[in-house]
């Protein structure tokens, strides 16, 4: 059963190019299945969540990544009475403006592009799904509801101060009310998020042997996890015993979310959407000691993963392919594909041109970009040349 405060596609505030809405979808189903057919949600295969995408057939993607989310979403929405709709329609949507190589590709290109504006995943999300996709023949962009396009972007927290130039080109065309918090749906999938990303970075660390059971057992949660399936499965086989801990350790993190956030709704008592967006604190929120928990394994990771030689040693190398590509294009926009052409010359300073480049590299897959470098620059080609196995 929704809550009074679940968002309602029959009250949606809609598109900015208005459409007759589907017999047969909700407008929050609708802007779902646009994502998913999006060209953008089809390259997160190949785009890096932690390893590059050649690393290993097993590691997690941005597409895996964000297909996760959108389960661990829908779960908690679901239990807390929202529309899972509009949740996993955030939830799909939450990365796809990231660029090659994850988090790296997005530190070298943001500050390549600091004299243009800067560089933000978040913005250039909803730059994507408001004006880069381009299938439709009656608008730019997946023309998506209102109430999905405010989930994107803020589904982290109300944006304020300095805003990224993608969003702040498209507020000013439609006021997302970035000041405020986000409905209680794209919340979840901010939480949904934490929970996947810390889950199977612990799983991709111990397949990549950056640290093992004996390394994470020490940990809060973890511990707990492994002691309850040695109980109840003793001599079990090692990726048995792995997977049967770290699932347990998903259960916890929802648990503790769901029970939580109930307990801060029915304290809130919000009798609509718009009450959770004006409340002024998030609505759906992890217990104290859960937080504290978290930080504590994000710690370790941040470690023993994020920071492993092996994983530096091939940050500085895709670092390189972005530091060198951007320059090129920027110089040589020739070489960009034939239907970006039109836009380059429409491009009337250096600023837009350099904004053209910049969402053509953050569009590129990981193996697109080595590709390309390999192509245009010399640089090494194909997965084996970068250390993939």
């Amino acid at each position: 059963m929704q809550m009074p405060y679940a968002s309602d596609p029959a009250r949606t505030r809609g598109r900015l190019v208005p459409e007759e809405e589907s017999a047969f979808r909700s407008c929050y189903q609708r802007d779902r299945d646009r994502i998913i057919h999006s060209s953008a949600f089809r390259r997160l295969k190949h785009k890096t969540q932690v390893f590059v995408e050649h690393e290993g057939d097993y590691f997690r993607t941005r597409l895996t990544h964000s297909i996760e989310v959108a389960q661990v979403a829908r779960t908690i929405s679901g239990a807390l009475g929202l529309n899972s709709e509009l949740t996993e329609a955030v939830a799909l949507a939450h990365d796809l403006g990231h660029t090659p190589f994850g988090h790296t590709g997005e530190d070298a290109l943001d500050a390549l592009m600091q004299p243009y504006g800067g560089f933000d995943h978040n913005a250039q999300a909803l730059r994507i799904v408001t004006s880069l996709e381009r299938h439709y023949a009656e608008f730019d962009g997946l023309n998506l509801t209102w109430d999905t396009l405010e989930g994107i972007a803020k589904h982290n927290g109300p944006v304020t101060g300095d805003l990224p130039y993608a969003l702040h080109d498209y507020n000013a065309r439609h006021d997302l009310e970035l000041d405020t918090h986000a409905s209680a749906e794209a919340q979840v999938a901010a939480l949904a998020d934490d929970i996947a990303y810390n889950n199977h970075d612990l799983h991709d660390g111990l397949r990549a042997r950056l640290f093992t059971e004996v390394d994470i057992q020490g940990l809060p949660i973890i511990d707990a996890c492994y002691a309850e399936v040695d109980a109840a499965y003793p001599g079990l086989d090692p990726y048995r015993r792995r997977h049967e801990a770290l699932r347990r350790v998903f259960g916890v993190m929802v648990g503790d979310v769901i029970e939580t956030s109930r307990r801060h709704l029915a304290q809130a008592a919000p009798g609509d959407a718009a009450d959770i967006r004006h409340l002024g604190r998030p609505v759906i929120r992890f217990s104290d000691g859960m937080w504290r928990d978290l930080r504590e394994i994000r710690a370790f990771l941040f470690a023993r993963m994020y920071r492993a030689p092996v994983v530096m040693e091939m940050r500085a190398k895709v670092t390189r392919v972005v530091e060198e590509l951007f320059p090129f294009y920027l110089a040589a926009p020739e070489h960009l594909p034939e239907r970006w052409r039109h836009d380059v010359a429409q491009a009337t300073d250096d600023v837009a041109l350099a904004r053209l480049v910049s969402d053509y590299i953050a569009g590129m897959t990981d193996r697109y970009a080595l590709q390309q470098h390999a192509r245009l620059l010399g640089g090494p080609g194909g997965a084996g040349a970068w250390g993939g196995t």
